[in-house]
């Protein structure tokens, strides 16, 4: 029985056909498959995906859109593409969870926030570590304080997770 609904749902996706023979259709369903298939292991396996991404979630994400194509288009095969994602999620999971338990680990992978001002004073170095302009500065503070005046501003950060 598992057997011939596996078979079921190689004809619906067109798994082991060419590529080049895979219908629209058949992609179609594939795309769907795969969407539903990567919301459920990120909404598992990761939470941080919903909140503000640290370059080292953007680029799990990247990582993870590049890898599940790969089943949809047919240029790996379905069932251990699924399995690559899994595995990339549950190492994003484990990642983070070493972070979180070693303060270095976290530095490392998301990086550190950066002074951008003290005491009203902007500190040049942090703005050239940061590729930040004045103007940019400026923005942040308007956007962020209404405030346009950096003498204002007791401290400024530019956060990891902005970084």
């Amino acid at each position: 029985m598992l057997e011939a609904l596996w078979e079921q749902i190689q004809a619906l996706l067109g798994l082991g056909t060419d590529v080049g023979e895979v219908g629209a259709v058949q992609m179609a369903l594939r795309t769907i498959a795969i969407y539903a298939f990567t919301l459920v292991i990120v909404r598992l396996g990761s939470k941080r995906f919903m909140s503000q991404a640290t370059a080292f979630d953007t680029i799990v994400g990247i990582m993870l859109g590049s890898v599940m194509n790969r089943a949809i288009n047919g240029s790996a095969p379905f069932v251990p593409t699924l399995l690559a994602g899994v595995v990339m999620l549950g190492l994003h999971w484990l990642m983070a969870r070493l972070a979180f338990y070693n303060t270095h680990l976290g530095s490392l992978f998301k990086g550190e926030a950066v002074l951008l001002i003290k005491d009203g004073s902007v500190q040049d170095a942090g703005m050239r570590q940061s590729s930040i302009s004045e103007h940019d500065l400026i923005q942040g503070l308007r956007l962020q304080g209404q405030l346009t005046d950096p003498s204002r501003v007791r401290l400024a950060y530019l956060e990891r997770t902005a970084a």
